[in-house]
């Protein structure tokens, strides 16, 4: 083979695998795309929670149990505590569709079970309005958190978390 020839063929293979490279990059980033629309990485800056990392799916299926992640209802109350534009609120799910909520002394119960206890205010000393009972609505939850100043399904401000608010499962990942 000439040297010419040689040369030749050289920048040929470059250039396929500079063609190669381009197309596995591209289909890379194609799939961390679509794998990005379906999970997230959730920093947790509230005591609510005792986890300060969390892993979000989006669209799996909600049980008891679990932690979702979820857009809390605007409200007076929401936005004097966490602004106008408030991060995404993370609770346990405590009651699903079906369960029977009640409460007693400002103490709530999925179906006949304690899960948490309403405070009378918030920590700037505005009357919290109790929350909803009955029966959870389908598509809907129960939501609280161990945390005593949890500001969750127990109070009015923020009730049954429903499908289109909820932005997806949180597992704890740290």
């Amino acid at each position: 083979m000439q040297p010419a020839d040689r040369l030749i063929c050289s920048a040929s293979a470059r250039r396929l695998v500079l063609w190669g490279g381009l197309g596995a990059g591209a289909l890379a980033l194609s799939s961390l795309a679509a794998f990005a629309q379906g999970h997230a990485l959730m920093i947790n800056v509230s005591p609510s929670l005792p986890y300060w990392a969390i892993w979000v799916t989006r669209g799996t299926p909600v049980h008891r149990g679990d932690i979702i992640l979820f857009d809390p209802p605007a409200s007076p109350l929401l936005v004097k505590h966490f602004g106008a534009k408030p991060k995404p609120f993370g609770k346990r799910v405590s009651g699903v569709p079906g369960d029977i909520i009640t409460e007693q002394n400002r103490i709530y119960f999925v179906n006949g079970e304690a899960v948490a206890k309403a405070k009378l205010e918030s920590r700037f000393g505005e009357p919290l309005a109790l929350g909803p009972t009955g029966r959870v609505p389908q598509g809907c939850y129960f939501v609280t958190s161990e945390h005593k100043d949890g500001f969750d399904s127990r109070y009015a401000a923020i009730g049954w978390i429903c499908g289109p608010r909820i932005l997806g499962v949180g597992r704890p990942i740290l």
